[in-house]
Parts: structure tokens; C-alpha cells; sequence
């Protein structure tokens, strides 16, 4: 069988008596989309803090391509290769298109103007911000340079995922992306979801919204009460029994379970 491009063995989390993760295990396998759900307070936050680095787990280990990694933060897991767009979309609404895709990763220029007077090469950024969303086809955004605060949500959206896409080389975590978009936004996300899946990148999708997640997930990972309850695959059941086994009115097969 296939090996996980990334892995999580007997995660566990406390914060004092609460426990966030209790021995959870997760596979994420190359070219999917996995989905995770579950209730409120299930634990999936932490699951994908612990998975990016935004928290490090009291116990247990997380493997990326094989290799045990430890990430101290969330831009250890980037220069590894796994980028999140969490649900705040954590863009820069007063700086350009251009400047939000980035972030923290600015080019400079060559020669001496970039290495002593640490001049930015914003041709270049603009130039790959510009290929980067015609890629994925979000180029009715007419100019590179407007600002992110006079986007629509779906278009924000967007250029989060495009970054990630952009820079993710290994693996994309999407937190909520549909959460805050009216019908015809959503759609266009989805579609970029599944562009983005198209070239090859693996991607974690975390989402309440069942119609989405069955549209667009390989595999659905079920999480309740701090660990994975089972997975399953959506062309096998029905968004009420997946509802079922999040609530816990309904107990999953062991063939839901994977060996």
C-alpha cells in the first residue's frame, strides 16, 4: 500500500485537565483530499496546529514523507513544505496582492543592491504573483498591486490558497475556506481546491459544511472526543451517517476503520 506523505502517531495534547488530542493517529496519503470533521471541541484545531507546527504535542510524533519531523513553529512546517490557510485567511488587507503573496518570503534584487541595501525585486514578486494566479485561474483580479481590502471574500480567499499553492510544496491544510463565502464564491474555491489537487499537492480540508466535503474529498477522517473515530469514503456513506458518527448517535463499522 502507499505510504503517507504525512503522518501522525499517538498524538496527545493537554491544556491542564482538558485533553485536546488523546492518542490520535492521522494519514494523509499523496494526491488526496482529506477531509476532517467533526463537533465543535472535537479536537480538530489541535490535530492541525500539532500537524503545522502552531503547537507541539506532549506526546507522540509526526512523520512528513517518512521522516519523523519535530516543527517548533508554523514556519518550521512551511520550510518543510506544508502550508496552512487558517479560517482568519492571515493576509495583510492594506498591502497589494503582490506584497500578501509574499510575505515573510520577499525577494530581493541581485547584486549588491539586494545583498547590502536589502532592496526588494518587485518586478519579480509581482511578475510571479501574477503567473502564480493565472495558474490557477483567478485572474479576474485586474491588478496585482490593488490591495487585498478591496477584494471580494471569494477573491481573498483566493489569494490565500494561491499562496499556499505557491509555496506549498508538499502539503495544503485549508481551515474552513468556504466558511464566510456566499454560493457562487464557494464554488469558485472548491474548483481552485481541486485545481490545486490536480497538479499533485495533497490536500487537508477541514470543514462543517457536509455538501462541500462530500463533493470534493477522497477520504473523510472522523474526529470525536480528541481522536480519529474511523475514516471513511464518501462514495460509501451518506452525509447523515457521517453526522451520526461525529455526534456519536451512530457507531462506524470496523470496516470504516483503516488497518
Amino acid at each position: 500500500m502507499m505510504e503517507p506523505i504525512l503522518r501522525g502517531r499517538n498524538l496527545t495534547k493537554r491544556y491542564g485537565k482538558v485533553v485536546a488530542l488523546d492518542n490520535c493517529d492521522f494519514e494523509l496519503y499523496p494526491g488526496e483530499i482529506l477531509a476532517v470533521i467533526g463537533d465543535n471541541g472535537a479536537g480538530k484545531s489541535t490535530l492541525i496546529k500539532a500537524l503545522s507546527g502552531a503547537v507541539e504535542p506532549d506526546h507522540g510524533e509526526v512523520e512528513l514523507e517518512g521522516k519523523r519531523v519535530q516543527f517548533a513553529s508554523p514556519n518550521d512546517a512551511r520550510h518543510a513544505g506544508i502550508e496552512t490557510v487558517y479560517q482568519t485567511l492571515a493576509v495583510s488587507p492594506a498591502l497589494s496582492i503582490a506584497d500578501n503573496m509574499f510575505m515573510g518570503r520577499e525577494l530581493r534584487k541581485s547584486g549588491w543592491r539586494g545583498k547590502y541595501l536589502r532592496q526588494l525585486d518587485k518586478q519579480a514578486m509581482e511578475r510571479a504573483a501574477r503567473e502564480k494566479l493565472n495558474d490557477l485561474g483567478l485572474m479576474t483580479i485586474q491588478n496585482i498591486n490593488q490591495a487585498v481590502e478591496t477584494l471580494s471574500g471569494g477573491q481573498r480567499q483566493g489569494v490565500a490558497v494561491a499562496r499556499a499553492a505557491a509555496f506549498g510544496s508538499k502539503v495544503i491544510i485549508l481551515d474552513e475556506p468556504t466558511a464566510a463565502l456566499g454560493v457562487k464564491e464557494s464554488r469558485k474555491v472548491l474548483e481552485l481546491i481541486l485545481d490545486v489537487r490536480s497538479r499533485g499537492i495533497p490536500i487537508i480540508l477541514i470543514s462543517h459544511n457536509m455538501p462541500h466535503v462530500f463533493e470534493v474529498a477522497d477520504r473523510i477522517h472522523v474526529h470525536r472526543l480528541g481522536r480519529r473515530l474511523c475514516v471513511i469514503d464518501p462514495k460509501d456513506y451518506t452525509m447523515s451517517d457521517a453526522v451520526a458518527f461525529m455526534t456519536g448517535a451512530k457507531e462506524p463499522q470496523k470496516t470504516a476503520v483503516p488497518a
